[in-house]
């Protein structure tokens, strides 16, 4: 035997037991194992006799040589199976000079795990009988016939670098639909082919070839599921067609990857594969990508986005026996007909972590100008040259001067005739042109480029397409791991503890003090007690004044005589002491007398009044009860703030949000919106701590992980943008903001295919949330007009206020400057106008998705608005009305809002951004919703295109942008909602007047409510309609109270001099902020007029404390106090 080299592998396959097995002739027959692979006979085992149990053993062992140098490749082990067949000996009979024998049936062996790095392995095969086998007439309930077969190699055939490296290629050709009218199963005998070529080992492209497809008429569906074939002719047993666990399943066709997978497609193609003829092929092809072929593999799919998929038809030829010559010659004259081919874009997989793309793609006529414009390929796999040479000579190349041109027609009775017809042409025969070619557009010498094909046409006008499937075992681009991700983020927001509480601290000083007075008060009391109290008891309360005077004196001699004076100072001194260093910070001497004796009288002060607070503490029935202090809700705090926002109080906004924060630290809504309005102040730091800080909170919430990577992109830390992006899209792969959002970071990045990947995911996700959206409206629309009329009673507040420009004046004091200023530039938009009333189907898939809680309501940046009564979600006939009062988080608008009939992921992208204030962004995914196919200028488009020119005060092209969303839909209540604040914003309040009464008369709300409620009765305080200025406002109040919504009704209901009513409103807005100047001048004036002097000249003071900037209001009230004579304590 010849030494094995280093190169050579023996594979060795061993059949040791049979199963079940029965004969033709008695029950114990004769059976000997034929072991076959790539047709070529391993040899065969010595008769055995079965027992009659149907069990035998065998021990045969059959092995071939695998060199690495040529003969058997890794391919050929890739997707040829070793067949075992099993044959009955029968008995001799008289005069019969050879043994007869008969086949039983074949079993396959799968070599493909020798391909996946073992070295060895078992397996249980079953045994598929032929056709006639007494196999194949088993009772119910028998045992299938099977053998036990090891395979082994004395090394692996891989190395460690190859299985790392390397990757195995899975095509499967499911079939060919709607055909053209001249397929017809009648006829002369076609062969219909199709193939495709690969990079293979070193510089050759190894060739993947489809044949015998078999042409059905139409009347039923292909069934689901069904088994995948091997692609080899001459396969004994039938069942033994089939690859084992290999199955071809189905599928949505909106959730595959090829041409026809868009609802619009859906009619047409369940036509074509239950009703018309279709190709039938069901073959799965094989092929090893050795690490460098790998490499090529991705190069060229990067190269090189779409490869043709050719396919034909050629007769088949029978070669009668005798009459080779001639058949041969009939043969040169047959060209192949209808040569088309399908483009399939293989960029999917080199998506991170996509294995496997499936779909369907049209067929078009083989055009070599189209071919090589959309795949650079100048050759046909099936016409051109280079298949007969390129292994032969390794020299002469497809470029090569030394291949010679043939000609353009498949010889395909060469191929019927050929032993190898498994499929896939022996690579001594035929090599497949190469892609490498690409490189050069030179035409080989004597080929005639096709220009016309009249054939091919009729794939496209009978609307033919293939059905494919490449599958890799490993993906091209890992993708990182969701726990990789995790350990990224928190490496980079590791989780904060909370900080441990100081068990000293100055309010720890003063309660030790409290604690000190209280006991030496007690004390005191128990030696006035023991002093006088018999006295006491005799004159009950009849003590005078003289008597109380002398007991005192008396007192103090016993305290200072028994030293207990001296003992009380020792006792209070620690506590003194600890107040000094902790609440004043006094740890070092003073620099001055007069700096201590300044000191000295402050700490006296304090300690004084310390001391009446813990004496009261300790007599509580001496003592009235504290003023109950009105606590404004969170959701109250988030609106007083957003009101700061647009009237550019931003320090005031500031306090409100954190005093949200101090009330509830671990809420992260909280922090998302304090992040916000610092994204709105042009604070990028503090906004990324604030993202980042919500995100410590809760590692897996969404919004937080796409801010703090739309953070980082601002910052350029563009490694933690897209780690940030990554886990978003893992935590949520149905979030197309989510996906959206990755895909402009790799816009960014110039990653093309990347970003084509993220935006083609997010289509797909909003796609497949809208096929979902009907049978959520069914359930949900039910009680929707009940559940409106009851908000509508319960006065519900408006959840969504957004910005609509600046006033002039940035005071937050008088209604005429605060209303004026409530648009507010602000470096960018704190909400979009179109921010909410296109939601409704992302709130029902996010209410199906998991419940809305109380401390997580569904996105925190996504209603950043404030309110002390929202909504919960878009269905509330779950919930009670009042159950949604006091939420800490601002959601949707009610379902009242203006419905939107289609959205695109850059639409929902852009209201996202606009409501975090993320503006930068806006533009670019605003080219990009103009460019979209499902997009362009729209309504909403020239709606958003208006607010950013109204941020900028372009009051012009905000005007045309307008028009253009008018003439779109002129029944859009936001239109005439942004022309007000437009008109109102350019000082032009007749025609703003005349958009917010109109927008207020629609039965749909606009998305903005709560200014158009404000302007207006602004407007109507200045033409003096107070009593339409007093309902606007009272319906404003109802909505969303504010300080400056009660305002409003204190002044119209003074104007009408209804005073009581104006008293309690304004007392209503003092209640909520009691820092406005305006509602305190408007009270001097109440009191004035009420004759309440005390309460006037104390709201005029706090009026001129705040600094009221309205000369006009402060002369008016000179005049009511001139006129009264009382109210200005100065004369």
């Amino acid at each position: 035997m010849e030494p094995v080299t280093q190169t050579t592998r023996v594979v060795q396959i061993t059949v040791t037991d049979g199963y079940d097995l029965k004969g033709f002739k008695g029950d114990t027959p004769v059976t000997f194992i034929r072991a076959e692979f790539n047709q070529v006979v391993l040899g065969d085992s010595s008769k055995v006799t079965v027992s009659p149990e149907g069990t035998t053993k065998y021990n045969f062992t059959s092995s071939f040589e695998y060199n690495q140098d040529g003969g058997i490749t890794l391919d050929d082990i890739a997707h040829k199976p070793a067949f075992l067949t099993v044959t009955e000996v029968l008995p001799k009979e008289k005069k019969q000079k050879e043994e007869k024998t008969l086949i039983l049936g074949q079993a396959v062996v799968d070599l493909l795990p020798l391909l996946e790095g073992e070295s060895s392995f078992e397996i249980s095969v079953p045994l598929h009988p032929v056709q006639g086998s007494p196999l194949e007439t088993l009772r119910p309930g028998v045992k299938q016939s099977s053998l036990d077969v090891k395979v082994s190699v004395g090394e692996p055939l891989l190395t460690s670098a190859q299985v790392l490296g390397g990757n195995l290629l899975k095509v499967t050709l499911e079939a060919a639909y709607s055909l053209p009218e001249s397929f017809v199963p009648a006829g002369t005998q076609q062969n219909y082919m199709v193939g495709m070529q690969v990079p293979s080992v070193g510089e050759k492209d190894y060739t993947i070839l489809f044949k015998n497809g078999n042409l059905k008429v139409g009347g039923e569906r292909e069934p689901v599921p069904r088994p995948k074939k091997w692609p080899i002719a001459n396969i004994l047993a039938p069942g033994a067609n089939n690859i084992p666990d290999e199955f071809i399943v189905g599928g949505p066709y909106e959730e595959e990857e090829g041409e026809l997978n868009h609802p619009e497609d859906r009619e047409f193609r369940n036509q074509a594969e239950c009703v018309k003829k279709r190709i039938v092929w069901d073959l799965e092809s094989r092929c090893y990508l050795d690490p460098s072929a790998a490499v090529s593999f991705q190069k060229r799919i990067a190269d090189c986005r779409l490869w043709p998929v050719e396919i034909t038809r050629v007769p088949l030829i029978v070669v009668p026996k005798g009459k080779a010559a001639k058949a041969e010659k009939a043969e040169d004259e047959t060209l192949l007909s209808f040569h088309g081919v399908a483009y399939v874009n293989m960029v999917p997989l080199l998506y991170p972590g996509v294995k496997r793309i499936r779909g369907a793609f049209h067929v078009y006529p083989y055009i070599d100008s189209a071919v090589f414009e959309k795949t650079k390929c100048l050759f046909s796999l099936f016409r051109d040259t280079g298949h007969h040479n390129m292994i032969h000579n390794n020299k002469g190349g497809i470029n090569s001067p030394l291949s010679k041109p043939v000609a353009k027609n498949l010889k395909e009775d060469k191929t019927v005739k050929e032993k190898d017809i498994d499929g896939k042409p022996r690579l001594t025969d035929m090599q497949a042109p190469s892609l490498r070619s690409q490189s050069s557009d030179t035409p080989l010498e004597g080929e005639t480029p096709v220009t016309h094909n009249p054939e091919g046409q009729q794939y496209l006008e009978a609307g033919t397409y293939i059905v494919l499937e490449i599958e890799l075992d490993k993906a091209l681009v890992p993708k990182r791991m969701p726990e990789e991700l995790a350990e990224r983020v928190k490496e980079m927001i590791p989780p904060r503890p909370p900080l441990t509480r100081r068990r000293g601290g100055a309010q720890k000083a003063v309660n030790d003090y409290h604690l000190q007075i209280k006991n030496i008060s007690k004390a005191i009391l128990d030696e006035y007690h023991r002093m006088f109290g018999k006295e006491v008891a005799k004159l009950e309360h009849e003590i005078d004044t003289e008597t109380l005077e002398e007991q005192k004196c008396q007192l103090n001699y016993e305290l200072n005589c028994s030293g207990k004076y001296f003992a009380f100072k020792e006792q209070l001194k620690h506590a003194v002491v600890k107040i000094v260093r902790e609440k004043y910070l006094r740890t070092a001497s003073f620099e001055s007398q007069e700096e201590l004796q300044t000191f000295i009288s402050e700490l006296y002060v304090f300690l004084v009044d310390q001391m009446h607070v813990a004496l009261n503490q300790a007599m509580p029935d001496d003592i009235q009860g504290p003023v109950p202090v009105i606590q404004s809700t969170s959701g109250q705090l988030r609106l007083f703030a957003y009101e700061a926002e647009v009237n550019e109080n931003y320090g005031m906004a500031a306090v409100y949000y954190e005093e949200r924060l101090v009330r509830e630290p671990h809420n992260l809504e909280h922090w998302l919106d304090y992040g916000a309005f610092c994204l709105l102040i042009e604070d990028n730091v503090k906004a990324q701590e604030c993202f980042r800080k919500a995100l410590s909170l809760n590692e897996s919430h969404i919004n937080s992980l796409l801010l703090c990577g739309i953070l980082a992109v601002l910052l350029e830390n563009y490694e933690q943008a897209e780690i940030f992006f990554e886990d978003a899209t893992c935590l949520e792969p149905t979030n197309v903001i989510a996906w959206t959002l990755l895909g402009l970071y790799y816009e960014i990045q110039n990653n093309d295919i990347r970003m084509e990947m993220a935006f083609h995911e997010a289509f797909k996700q909003l796609q497949a949330r809208v096929l979902q959206i009907p049978a959520g409206k069914q359930k949900s629309m039910g009680n929707m007009a009940g559940t409106i009329e009851n908000m509508e009673e319960k006065g519900k507040m408006e959840s969504n206020v957004g910005p609509w420009g600046t006033g002039n004046n940035t005071n937050n004091e008088s209604s005429s400057s605060a209303v004026k200023a409530e648009a507010s530039t602000g470096a960018a938009a704190t909400l979009s106008i179109v921010d909410e009333f296109v939601e409704e189907s992302s709130k029902l898939q996010s209410e199906s998705r998991e419940p809305i809680t109380m401390k997580q309501s569904l996105d925190p940046v996504i209603g950043p608005n404030t309110s002390s009564m929202v909504l919960k979600d878009t269905t509330l006939n779950k919930k009670e009305a009042s159950k949604c009062q006091d939420s800490p988080a601002f959601l949707h608008p009610p379902p009242s809002s203006v419905p939107q009939t289609h959205t695109t992921v850059f639409m929902e992208t852009i209201r996202f951004l606009m409501k975090v204030n993320a503006v930068q962004y806006v533009h670019r995914v605003l080219a990009h919703e103009l460019l979209c196919p499902q997009g362009g200028p729209s309504c909403e488009y020239y709606l958003v295109l208006a607010q950013t020119h109204l941020l900028k005060k372009d009051f012009a092209k905000t005007e045309e942008c307008l028009q253009q969303a008018a003439q779109m839909d002129y029944l859009n209540p936001n239109v005439w909602a942004l022309k007000g604040h437009l008109y109102f914003l350019s000082g032009n309040h007749v025609e703003a007047k005349a958009c917010y009464e109109r927008t207020v008369s629609f039965v749909v709300d606009a998305t903005e409510m709560h200014f158009i409620f404000l302007r207006l009765g602004l407007i109507y305080l200045e033409e003096k309609e107070y009593e339409k200025a007093k309902k606007t406002y009272m319906q404003a109040c109802k909505r969303s109270p504010s300080c400056l919504t009660w305002l409003g009704v204190g002044i119209a209901c003074y104007r009408l001099e209804e005073l009581t009513e104006a008293e309690d409103a304004l007392s209503e807005a003092n209640a909520l902020n009691n820092y406005n100047a305006e509602v305190w001048a408007y009270l001097a004036l109440v009191c004035l007029k009420n004759g309440r002097q005390l309460e006037a000249e104390q709201a005029y003071k706090y009026t001129l404390k705040l600094k009221l900037k309205d000369e006009v209001l402060l002369a008016e009230i000179h005049t009511v106090q001139e006129m009264v004579g009382f109210g200005n304590p100065s004369f």
